[in-house]
C-alpha cells in the first residue's frame, strides 16, 4: 500500500478520512497493517478492533505517537484521537474490522497476484510450507505466516503483501460453518487447495458431512476461471463439487499421483500425464500426500516445479531434533485431531532409529460426543506400531493409556507440566520422542524440557 494516499486508503476501506495525512503530498501509504498498538513500527497502519476485555480503537492516539502512518478505528475513537494534534492519518469506520477486510481485499485487487487458498483438517500448513518452496523460484511469492488464518490474521498477512507479488499462498482455518466463505471473500483465491476432510471441529460442527460442507465453502466460492484442488476419492466432497470450474484432484487413482519414490528422497510425480522429478529434503510418509496436493496447485497457476526442493516447516509440525544426550525429539505439539495423530504415529514408527519409540500424547480437543473412541482407537494404532513407552497426558489420554494396554510401558501425566517434570527422566540415549496434542493442552512445555536436560548434561 506504500503507493497509495490517505484518500486511496480510505475509499479501499469503507472508511472515513477524519483527519488527513500531516505529511507533505506524496508522501508513501501504509507499508503494513496491525491491531497491536505495542507493537507499532513506523509507517503501519494500526487498526483497533473492539475485544472482550477492551476495545483497541482507545489506543489510536498511542499509535500515532508511536509513529504509525495513521489509525483506522471507529469514530468515536477517532473523534477522541482528533482532539490533540494527530501525528498521522485518521480513518474512521462504524465497523473496524470489516474496514480491514475490505481494505485487504482492495489491496489483493491491486497487486493482481495469482492467490491460492489452502484448508483442511490437517496438514494445510505443511502444504503451505510445501507449497512455498515449489513457487518461491520461478514467482515472487508471499506467503501467510503460521496461524495467520482467520478473519483477523488473514487480511493483516494479505496487507504485508509486497508490491510486485506474484503468488499469494494463504492458510484458512476453520472454527464454525461460514468461516471459510469469509476468508475467501477476502482473498478472492484463483486456486481452492482442500488437502483432507478429517474429525477436527466435530464439537462444533457436529457431523463429518459438516466439517465437509465447511471446508467445501473455499470451492461455493471460487470464481469461474478458477480451480479446485481436492483428494481423489472423497465422497464427503463429492456433493460439493463444481461443473464450472476445473477440478483437480490428488493421491491414489487422482489426477496428480506418486509414481516413484527412493529412499534419498527422490521422487517421480504423474501430473495429468506430465512427469515430475523431485529430490525432496523431507522423507515422511504422511507429507506425500501435501506434496501432490502441492505440485496440483503449483500447476493450477502454470508453474512446472523441478528439481531440489528445501522447504522451511513451520514450528512444532514434525521438527526433529537430535539432542546432544543421544535423544531424537520429535516435535509435533502444535495441533493434534485423530488423522494427525495417527500420521504423526506412523512417522515415528517409520523412522525411529535403533532406541525405542517414545510417544508422548496429550488430549485432542473438540472432538464431540465421540472423544473417548477417537481416543482409544489412537491408543490402539500406537499399540500396533510397536511403542515402547506410551505417555499420556491429561484426562482424554487415559483413553489412549486403556486402548494401548500392555503392549508396552504406560505413564500417566495429568497435565502438561506434570509431564515436563516427568519425560526427561524416563528417555534414555537413543530413543526417539514424539511429542503431540492439541494446542490447548500445551505439550510444547515437553519438548522443551528435554532440549533443558539434555544440555544441562552436555
Amino acid at each position: 500500500m506504500r503507493s497509495w494516499t490517505p484518500e486511496q486508503v480510505a475509499q479501499a476501506a469503507g472508511a472515513h478520512l477524519a483527519a488527513p495525512a500531516p505529511a507533505p503530498a506524496g508522501a508513501p501509504g501504509p507499508a503494513r497493517a496491525t491491531i497491536d498498538s505495542r507493537a507499532i513500527a513506523p509507517g503501519d497502519l494500526f487498526v483497533g478492533l473492539p475485544g472482550e476485555t477492551h476495545d483497541g480503537g482507545r489506543f489510536a492516539a498511542q499509535a500515532l505517537a508511536a509513529g504509525a502512518w495513521g489509525a483506522l478505528v471507529a469514530p468515536q475513537h477517532a473523534e477522541e484521537a482528533a482532539t490533540g494534534t494527530p501525528s498521522g492519518v485518521l480513518l474512521a469506520a462504524d465497523d473496524p474490522l470489516a474496514a480491514l477486510q475490505s481494505l485487504a481485499r482492495s489491496w489483493r485487487r491491486e497487486l493482481g497476484a495469482q492467490t491460492i487458498a489452502i484448508t483442511g483438517s490437517t496438514g494445510k500448513t505443511s502444504t503451505k510450507d510445501i507449497l512455498a518452496a515449489l513457487l518461491e523460484p520461478h514467482r515472487r511469492t508471499f506467503v501467510s505466516r503460521g496461524n495467520f488464518n482467520t478473519e483477523i490474521g488473514l487480511p493483516l498477512e494479505l496487507l504485508a503483501a509486497p508490491a510486485g507479488t506474484e503468488a499469494l499462498v494463504l492458510e484458512m482455518g476453520m472454527r464454525g460453518a461460514g468461516q471459510i466463505a469469509e476468508l475467501a471473500q477476502i482473498a478472492e483465491p484463483d486456486v481452492g487447495v482442500i488437502v483432507n476432510v478429517g474429525p477436527a471441529h466435530l464439537e462444533l460442527l457436529g457431523s463429518i458431512e459438516a466439517i465437509a460442507a465447511a471446508k467445501a465453502e473455499l470451492i461455493a466460492d471460487l470464481h469461474s476461471d478458477a480451480t479446485a484442488v481436492m483428494p481423489a476419492g472423497e465422497p464427503l466432497l463429492d456433493p460439493h463439487r463444481r461443473d464450472d470450474i476445473a477440478t483437480v484432484t490428488f493421491g491414489p487413482g487422482g489426477d496428480v499421483t506418486l509414481v516413484r519414490q527412493d529412499p534419498d528422497g527422490a521422487v517421480e510425480i504423474d501430473a495429468q500425464g506430465e512427469r515430475i522429478a523431485l529430490q525432496l529434503d523431507f522423507r515422511q510418509a504422511h507429507l506425500r500426500g501435501n506434496l501432490l496436493a502441492a505440485v496440483a496447485a503449483a500447476r493450477a497457476i502454470g508453474v512446472r516445479p523441478a528439481g531440489a526442493v528445501t522447504v522451511a516447516f513451520s514450528g512444532r509440525r514434525g521438527e526433529r531434533t537430535r539432542l546432544s544426550n543421544g535423544v531424537t525429539v520429535i516435535d509435533d505439539c502444535y495441533n493434534a485431531n485423530p488423522m494427525s495423530m495417527r500420521a504423526a504415529l506412523d512417522d515415528l514408527a517409520a523412522t525411529a532409529g535403533e532406541g525405542r519409540r517414545v510417544a508422548v500424547l496429550g488430549d485432542m480437543l473438540e472432538l464431540g460426543p465421540e472423544e473417548a473412541r477417537f481416543h482409544a482407537e489412537i491408543g490402539a494404532h500406537a499399540a500396533t506400531l510397536g511403542v515402547d513407552l506410551l505417555v499420556a497426558v491429561g484426562p482424554r489420554s487415559r483413553e489412549i493409556a486403556d486402548a494401548f494396554g500392555d503392549a508396552g510401558e504406560v505413564v500417566l501425566a495429568l497435565d502438561a507440566p506434570a509431564a515436563a517434570k516427568l519425560v526427561p527422566g524416563l528417555v534414555e540415549p537413543g530413543d526417539t520422542v514424539l511429542v503431540k496434542a492439541s494446542r490447548g493442552v500445551g505439550l510444547e512445555r515437553v519438548a522443551e524440557a528435554l532440549a533443558a536436560a539434555a544440555e544441562a548434561t552436555a
